[in-house]
């Protein structure tokens, strides 16, 4: 049986893959300040970083959070982005 830390680990390295090529990606065709900005926030996702802040300040973004707020982004990016009109999606 997976646990939930395994499953956590696993569903927030899928999110930091995938907003670094959403970064990536506006960086080459779009623009750079939304790519710096996709970058940037897949470090929320990261669990090296996550356990870095956690050591450094004691203070770490609840999973459900990350979520949420991941799902919200990558929703936003794919019905209204700039690299949704350049994909037709």
């Amino acid at each position: 049986m997976i646990s939930r830390l395994l499953l956590s680990n696993v569903v927030c390295w899928v999110f930091t893959i995938i907003f670094l090529i959403l970064g990536i990606m506006n960086l080459i065709q779009v623009h750079p300040v939304p790519g710096i900005f996709y970058i940037l926030f897949s470090g929320i996702f990261a669990p090296p970083l996550t356990t870095r802040l956690k050591y450094k300040t004691g203070w770490v973004i609840p999973f459900w959070m990350k979520i949420v707020i991941g799902l919200i982004v990558l929703w936003g990016t794919l019905a209204v982005g700039d690299l949704a009109e350049i994909y037709g999606l």
